[in-house]
């Protein structure tokens, strides 16, 4: 899926067999206006605890996914000054060696560029709807992110807002109750 923003973003998750083209995706960002493109490539290695891998499977809800991923790169302008953002992850098999997630930002100047780049591939791996199985010379196993326990330990330790009465009132306050892409939990009592 191909998703093209008026915000300069490109969010493509790419179905299984069709390589990330990397070149692709920085020729989408360049700019002469900008003087830095920072990008993360996360490649699929041939070990993890001692254990040999022979590939990563993923599997996604691609539109909710497609969402996560539109929402992380309204928050990353947000907070940082950018010019385009282009992210894509592959689905289906990756082999040992190849990409499966590519994250490229242009931006006037390095630093924002290189925090919103390590912003997006944190928040990606925290909260978008992608699945990962490692598969290994002696097994498979379906693997969480690290950074997803982290967030959900963080939200289960916060606690639930509750709101009575007339909603309307929220709509103005949305974006502040909001956290990476799936918000946090909100109790309405009627």
């Amino acid at each position: 899926m191909n998703m093209e923003s008026k915000e300069k973003n490109l969010i493509e998750i790419l179905e299984e067999d069709h390589p990330i083209d990397m070149s692709k995706y920085i020729i989408y960002v360049q700019s002469p206006s900008c003087g830095a493109i920072a990008t993360f490539s996360g490649t699929t290695r041939d070990t993890f605890q001692g254990k040999e891998v022979l590939e990563l499977r993923y599997e996604a809800y691609v539109p909710m996914a497609v969402r996560c991923l539109e929402s992380i790169c309204s928050s990353a302008r947000s907070s940082w000054c950018l010019n385009s953002i282009a992210v894509a992850h592959r689905l289906g098999s990756v082999p040992v060696g190849e990409t499966s997630v590519f994250v490229a930002i242009s931006s006037v100047h390095r630093s924002d560029a290189l925090d919103a780049c390590k912003f997006i591939i944190d928040e990606i791996k925290a909260s978008v709807p992608i699945w990962k199985k490692e598969v290994y010379t002696n097994g498979e196993v379906w693997k969480e992110n690290s950074e997803f326990l982290e967030r959900r330990v963080e939200l289960a330790e916060k606690p639930t807002l509750q709101i009575s009465g007339d909603l309307s009132k929220l709509e103005g306050n949305a974006h502040n109750m909001r956290k990476a892409c799936c918000g946090v939990k909100i109790r309405v009592d009627d």
